[in-house]
């Protein structure tokens, strides 16, 4: 974004180009005679009801603060540009900015555009620009360019197809700029380009940091109550303070009476009894997974229409393309506890796999009709349903990953983990049958990618199509990958609308969760059955189980970095998500074991953090992934905006749906309500 200038020092040469754009409280705790407000009191400290309230009320403060009044953003576009004259200004959309092209050259010009983050496009015409008048009037063009990364224009001579200049700029959203193309003192043969500020962009990233900000704020505020509410001599003060008599009678007040405190009481007890009759669950596995559905929901919903919130166009790493390999590294890690528990309570491997089946194949179908709701273009014609999908994805990698853990693994001994040293390579070891299938898988993945000839396309290809490459491949979007989906499947069962269509133009359809990226998505889930291995077979011992999460994370780093030779194109295999490239496990995968390497000791061995108020939504992930693709229309998760060109608007609104859409996931864990499927 660039800073606010004063109007005196607003010029910029072609040669100065602009630079390019990143707690639940436990149920079985006992009440203290006497203390019962101050244990409801501290268990809403601890991550409970005030948590989640408390997070919908941060959405609420954030709209009161990013809303007062008219629209900001579209200051830029309220006063139109002396420049113009009488010509009507340009409508101006979210991430754009006004340019103004003023020719004094008796000459007609073409100015092409492209974005600095579209990796060897090909120009695109962006205006025409007509010959200066008789009178030496300059002829001035207007048009929009995108803000969301750096650009780079050229100017061209029209009729001799000559460059005139070229140059780089980071233009910031709803702001006014002139480019202004004219001879050079020197001589009329000669000319230069200059970018001027006519009017300051605003900050359209304003509404992301006071939305962080003031989620930190709540963090703060919540930690501070719950150390507050863990001080003996606070609540002894707490306990001075109100008398034994008054808080009986406000006891009574909100309970109604004796009896139906006892009666609330009870019900309350099946949520200890639950919790003790069945194995400890790691609470950070759930929250994990409650971050990663978390953010999937935000983004889902649209990011607040940024950029980085929304999937990469081609290479590279956003927010987006972050949340569905951790949720599928976390879901591998969960089918092994799990399904290590069952076997070891008794449960016979074939009716096991009968579940197995049953789950996979009621998440593929779910995932089928979440992908084809067709809710206002009538009937659904078979020859149009997309076929891949996210809940199929996992459906398939769910399959894969828990047969061959059924086939090959065996329930780990109670005793096991005393008997493991720091050095211990046991927890892979055990599964080298599992993990020489992976291999083969991968090897699978690797020959089809490079060796698998592609009609009309270079063996081995890995890149975008359309206008990249210099638009020498347009249909080859994807190389192997694409063409094994359009073969198998057929492109009306594919995706067609790419995040490659946004930068490099491409027009063929390609289905980022095609068939040829499931290998990568089992080897991802497989990872995080290691993951769960090393939590199972090193239980208790947490100095091991950190030193083998910061192992993995170290190794997969490497391997990340040999890969992509740290570049975002120029690598052997660059991090793609559209591909689910090799190189996009290795980095995703050593992030989730960095994050485990913080989540274990904090929530699950020291208890400075409950998981809360992602704890809730880990719990219930199908639930909510299911209800917030069905109910994505629906009020209170999608309102009508007073300005659909803004930014903060937006972001108020995702963040208000995604808040409900935690609360919701912490009234149905109260209430003891799980969707298992």
């Amino acid at each position: 974004m660039t800073s606010a200038r004063s109007s005196a020092a607003r010029k910029r040469g072609a040669e100065r180009g602009g630079e390019g754009t990143a707690a639940q409280g436990s149920p079985g705790r006992e009440r203290r005679p006497g203390a019962a407000v101050r244990a409801d009191m501290h268990r809403a400290g601890g991550g409970g009801w005030a948590l989640a309230v408390l997070l919908l009320a941060a959405s609420v403060l954030g709209a009161t603060l990013l809303v007062p009044g008219g629209s900001l953003e579209r200051g830029a576009e309220a006063a139109p540009p002396r420049d113009l004259d009488k010509k009507r200004p340009v409508e101006l959309k979210m991430d754009h900015a006004l340019l103004l092209v003023h020719n004094e050259l008796e000459r007609h010009l073409t100015v092409y555009w492209k974005s600095e983050c579209c990796y060897q496009c090909l120009f695109q015409v962006l205006v025409n620009v007509s010959q200066s008048g008789k009178s030496g009037k300059p002829s001035t063009a207007a048009v929009s360019v995108s803000t969301q990364h750096g650009s780079i224009l050229q100017v061209n001579d029209t009729r001799e197809k000559k460059e005139v200049c070229r140059l780089e700029y980071k233009f910031g959203e709803y702001g006014n700029y002139s480019l202004l193309v004219k001879h050079t003192p020197s001589g009329v043969n000669e000319s230069a380009c200059d970018l001027v500020v006519n009017e300051d962009p605003v900050d359209s990233n304003l509404p992301v940091s006071i939305a962080f900000l003031t989620g930190l704020a709540i963090v703060i505020a919540v930690s501070f109550l719950r150390l507050l509410f863990s001080l003996d001599d606070f609540n002894n003060w707490i306990s001075k303070t109100i008398n034994s008599r008054e808080m009986d009678r406000l006891i009574n007040s909100e309970l109604g009476s004796p009896s139906r405190a006892d009666s609330l009481g009870s019900d309350a007890q099946p949520a200890t009894w639950h919790l003790s009759t069945h194995p400890p669950r790691l609470r950070c596995v759930d929250t994990f997974r409650g971050i990663s559905l978390t953010l999937m929901v935000f983004v889902n919903y649209g990011g607040g229409k940024y950029w980085y919130f929304k999937h990469s166009s081609w290479n590279g790493l956003t927010v987006a393309d972050l949340v569905f390999p951790w949720f599928v590294f976390i879901m591998g890690s969960s089918v092994f506890l799990s399904m290590t528990s069952v076997l070891q309570r008794g449960c016979s491997k074939g009716r096991l796999l009968r579940k197995i089946a049953w789950r996979s194949f009621l998440l593929i179908c779910i995932g089928i009709i979440i992908v084809n709701p067709n809710y206002c273009l009538g009937p659904l014609s078979w020859d149009k349903v997309r076929i891949p999908g996210v809940l199929q994805r996992l459906g398939v990698t769910y399959f894969v990953v828990a047969v061959l853990e059924l086939l090959f693994a065996k329930p780990v001994p109670e005793n096991c983990a005393s008997q493991r040293g720091c050095f211990s390579l046991g927890d892979v070891t055990s599964s080298w049958p599992q993990w020489l299938l992976i291999l083969t898988l991968e090897s699978v993945w690797l020959c089809l990618t490079f060796f698998l000839p592609v009609p009309g396309c270079p063996t081995g290809y890995l890149g975008p199509g359309g206008i990249g490459d210099l638009g020498k491949y347009p249909n080859c979007t994807g190389g192997a990958a694409g063409y094994i989906d359009h073969l198998l499947l057929g492109e009306n069962h594919l995706y067609h609308h790419p995040s490659s269509a946004v930068l490099y133009h491409t027009e063929v359809a390609y289905d980022p969760e095609g068939i040829l990226g499931t290998i990568n998505s089992i080897v991802m889930a497989f990872l995080g059955v290691q993951a769960g291995k090393i939590l199972l077979y090193y239980k208790d011992q947490t100095k091991d189980i950190l030193m083998r999460f910061a192992g993995w994370c170290c190794i997969l780093g490497l391997i990340s970095v040999a890969l992509t030779k740290v570049s975002e194109n120029e690598g052997f295999i660059p991090v793609n998500k559209n591909l689910w490239s090799i190189s996009y496990v290795t980095t995703l995968s050593c992030f989730a074991f960095f994050i485990l390497l913080v989540l274990y000791p904090v929530v699950d061995v020291k208890g400075l953090w409950t998981g809360a108020p992602f704890f809730y939504p880990g719990m219930n992930s199908i639930l909510v992934y299911v209800g917030h693709e069905v109910f994505k229309d629906y009020f209170p998760f999608q309102w009508k905006l007073e300005d659909s060109q803004s930014h903060k608007e937006h972001l108020i609104q995702n963040i208000v749906a995604t808040a409900v859409w935690v609360l919701i996931a912490y009234i149905l864990y109260r209430k003891k309500i799980f969707w298992k499927i």
